[in-house]
């Protein structure tokens, strides 16, 4: 090192000084951990199964590759009967449900005849009979924004052939006022109708005459080279499903009466659909992630999930234990004449994507998101060598072409998390604050930071017992 090189740590306002005198700096990224972490940071730190703990989470995720086997409703492939539903992020009672929840609540009431206007499944939920409430993590499922599915919503099933083990997630609506975002209206009861009645039984009928199943996984690999980051951009990653169907989807009005019309609007919904793929890539995420689970030891993320109340998440190490805090509203950029104050806080199972290390964490494959997000492109670049920090490994199946096709930052790690105090960054959709409303606009968003103290905690406590 030279003589005139100076060694800077934390605040750059010294760093800039000495730089300004023409003189060398080599500036150090670091800062205090979370306040009253310390001594969980040393009891986990000194666990003798840690390496070896998340060094196996990682690896069993890094292993899964997930392929579409089947398309199917939830009553048969999830057991849901009438009156239960599954929603977004952790549990929750309607009491504390935020308005977007609500709405897709009341509209999924109004798609299963338990009632005939959506307004009067505020009584049903209210008294709660006859109904129940179920986070879509507790079937191994996941669910865009609101995440709300009922027995007749038509499923994704991934599989992972080497263990057999599966998850799922409905179709996707669309963008704007559809029933995810919290919107109710007849035009979005119309759209999930003709979805069950045709689009799902379509796509199945394509999925089983595929002679080879579509590798989710692969086509990941692939849009993350063609400028998606397979959270708020998967239009390439939709365009390449519809590659893989589309012939059988056309071979289906021979082998499963489908009328010609009814393939030609299915094809035209999903190719003017971009976001149809991220209904595949979460659910491809999960399967992954839900391998890397029940690791004793392991401090890594296995769920980020978010109810529009709470923001929560699971570890490895902890089994099925929620660890909840407020989730926080969006900055970003919004429709029409939106606006914060329209905006719901943070909603949705789709962070499951940054979970596995894309989404806001491969922002820099994506620097086009950042017109739907905010930010810059810079902004994108960083941000992805920032998750790095608080990461256990890299993705090499999963590369960043502008970073010299670095893999993605995969498996965040709570100790990692308090010790920097960086946060896991989150692209993500805005919904009405208001039932009904639908979405208002994009912007990123991180956890509440005492959420991965609370984590730190009990894996401490685990390290004690």
């Amino acid at each position: 090192m030279s003589e005139t090189t100076v060694v800077t740590v934390g605040a750059d306002m010294f760093a800039d000084a000495v730089a300004g005198q023409a003189v060398g700096v080599e500036r150090v990224d670091w800062r205090p951990p979370m306040p009253g972490t310390e001594a969980d940071l040393a009891a986990v730190a000194t666990d003798p199964r840690r390496p070896e703990a998340n060094r196996k989470a990682v690896e069993a995720m890094l292993g899964v590759t997930a392929h579409l086997v089947d398309v199917a409703p939830a009553s048969e492939v999830l057991g849901l009967e009438r009156g239960q539903f599954l929603h977004a992020g952790p549990p929750i009672t309607w009491d504390r449900t935020s308005g977007p929840l609500r709405g897709a609540l009341m509209g999924g009431a109004a798609l299963e005849g338990l009632v005939d206007d959506p307004e009067d499944a505020v009584a049903l939920f209210e008294s709660g009979s006859n109904v129940s409430l179920e986070p879509c993590h507790h079937r191994s499922a996941v669910g865009p924004m609101a995440g709300v599915v009922t027995p007749s919503m038509w499923m994704w099933v991934l599989e992972d052939r080497a263990t057999g083990k599966r998850t799922y997630c409905s179709l996707n609506e669309g963008l704007g006022k559809v029933l995810r975002y919290g919107a109710y209206g007849p035009d979005v009861l119309t759209r999930l109708r003709w979805m069950g009645d045709v689009l799902g039984p379509l796509l199945q009928a394509a999925v089983r005459g595929t002679e080879e199943a579509t590798d989710v996984t692969g086509i990941l690999t692939q849009m993350l080279q063609m400028g998606d980051e397979a959270h708020n951009r998967n239009r390439a990653g939709t365009l390449m499903l519809l590659r893989d169907l589309s012939p059988a989807m056309v071979l289906s009005q021979e082998t499963g009466g489908f009328g010609s019309s009814d393939v030609a609007d299915a094809l035209r919904f999903v190719g003017g659909n971009d976001h149809f793929f991220l209904n595949l890539a979460m659910p491809a995420c999960k399967l992954a992630l839900d391998a890397a689970r029940d690791v004793p030891g392991s401090t890594m993320v296995v769920a980020m999930a978010r109810n529009g109340t709470d923001f929560g998440i699971q570890v490895s190490g902890t089994g099925d234990e929620w660890f909840t805090g407020p989730a926080q509203v969006a900055e970003g950029l919004f429709l029409g004449d939106y606006g914060p104050d329209d905006a719901n806080p943070d909603i949705g199972d789709s962070a499951i994507t940054e979970t596995a290390g894309i989404g806001g964490f491969a922002m820099a494959t994506a620097p086009a998101i950042v017109r739907l997000v905010g930010g810059s492109v810079p902004d994108a670049l960083a941000t992805t060598r920032r998750m790095h920090e608080i990461t256990l490994a890299e993705n090499p199946r999963w590369s960043v072409p502008v970073l010299e096709f670095q893999g993605v930052p995969t498996g965040i790690d709570v100790s990692k998390v308090c010790r920097t105090g960086i946060l896991p960054q989150i692209n993500t959709g805005m919904a009405g604050a208001v039932a009904g409303v639908g979405q208002v606009g994009a912007g990123l968003v991180t956890p509440p930071a005492e959420i991965f103290p609370q984590a730190l905690a009990a894996l401490a406590s685990r390290v004690a017992g």
